[in-house]
């Protein structure tokens, strides 16, 4: 069944910044990722639009990038798509709702991908995955500013038992943002997913052909590093 009253189409509404336009333009590795972009976010919204009203346990995504699978051979080869196919494969099969949008910060999740949760209805039940944060810290200065209000803000406004990575860059501002996903884990109220312990130690071989996004490989270990708090998460008693 399609639902057409939904209508987000996993995009910010924002093109890529200058750099990214630069460097597609000299560096092949570079425009073959980006390339994926469209492609990926048409894909997703087909497969929302497809599995909205489907029966089952759902799983939402919100985040960037990452979580869209740009990088990987298909959309559904990002860590979401694997996690999904692992979590089947031992009979917990999830209804993938993915809300995540390639060059998605912080402010996105605020304002356009919880909207859209709010608007359809988070359930007791849901899985809710949140990843985001990194094209904060690499944008501009004011981006990097507002980062720890806006994970402030946003482990607040996430349902409650949502599973939130913390950001595993070495820079103060990621530090600054992980203490509020530290302290919301701290007091029950999300699940978090310490990308600085849990991630993976290198990702040499993990990296797609722009040395920014991950491979096959590079997803196979992000999924792995999810996987331990999501299968507690679903294991667990709905959160009230």
């Amino acid at each position: 069944m399609t639902h057409p009253g939904f209508s987000y189409d996993n995009r910010t509404g924002r093109g890529p910044g200058r750099m990214v336009r630069t460097m597609s333009a000299v560096l092949p590795g570079v425009a073959r990722v980006w390339s994926q972009v469209e492609p990926y976010a048409e894909s997703w919204r087909a497969h929302n639009l497809t599995h909205l009203d489907l029966p089952g346990r759902r799983w939402v995504v919100l985040g960037d990038s990452m979580s869209v699978g740009i990088g990987a051979t298909s959309y559904d080869a990002g860590w979401v798509g694997q996690l999904a196919r692992r979590l089947a494969h031992d009979g917990q099969g999830l209804r993938v709702l993915n809300l995540a949008a390639t060059g998605a910060g912080v402010s996105d999740v605020l304002e356009q991908q919880l909207p859209v949760l709010e608007e359809i209805g988070s359930r007791d039940d849901d899985l809710v995955t949140v990843l985001v944060g990194s094209n904060d810290l690499f944008g501009a200065r004011a981006r990097r500013d507002r980062l720890p209000d806006g994970f402030a803000a946003m482990v607040e406004r996430v349902p409650v038992g949502s599973v939130v990575a913390t950001l595993p860059q070495p820079s103060g501002a990621a530090a600054r943002a992980n203490v509020h996903v530290e302290r919301a884990a701290a007091a029950g109220r999300v699940a978090m997913v310490d990308l600085r312990v849990t991630g993976p130690s290198s990702w040499k071989g993990r990296l797609a052909s722009d040395y920014f996004h991950p491979n096959d490989a590079g997803y196979a270990a992000l999924a792995g590093a999810f996987e331990p708090t999501v299968r507690a998460r679903l294991g667990a008693r709905p959160c009230a």
